[in-house]
């Protein structure tokens, strides 16, 4: 990790969104894109059942593109499992803020689901989130990490 700790005091359910709109993997995609509009974001957590909420993977609009309609398949005739990303990284509303940017950079993740003691999904963390959480310096070094080409 290129930055040090900071010990940022702020909490993760200080920064998240709390209660996402969740699909299940039997989703279909039209219903799922339609989430993101209905609700602004750009992932949809995947929960195996909407009573439990534990989450399976996650369906963000780049996973649309990428995994469906540019490989020429009909989105109309596909489902969330269809392209989520499973398994999904998760941290815990316990977790710091420095965790946080310690996951999001080794995994190089824009978007982290957010879980409570039982497991359930509580919320949607994302690198937008945590960079209006520390110094602009601190948020440039943290784009670069997440942003960097895989090799």
């Amino acid at each position: 990790m290129a930055r040090g700790k900071e010990n940022n005091p702020m909490q993760i359910k200080e920064l998240m969104t709390a209660d996402p709109a969740v699909c299940t993997p039997e989703t279909g995609l039209q219903e799922v894109a339609q989430m993101l509009i209905d609700n602004d974001c750009g992932a949809i957590p995947v929960v195996e059942d909407r009573e439990k909420l534990q989450p399976i993977g996650i369906v963000t609009d780049r996973d649309i593109v990428v995994r469906i309609i540019a490989l020429g398949q009909n989105p109309l005739q596909m489902a969330a499992r269809d392209c989520m990303t499973s398994p999904v990284k998760t941290i815990t509303l316990k977790d710091s803020v420095d965790d946080a940017f310690e996951l999001m950079e080794k995994h190089q993740l824009r978007r982290m689901l957010v879980v409570d003691e039982t497991g359930r999904c509580a919320g949607i963390l994302a690198q937008a989130d945590l960079v209006r959480a520390v110094s602009p310096k601190q948020a440039m070094e943290v784009v670069r990490e997440v942003s960097q080409p895989t090799k």
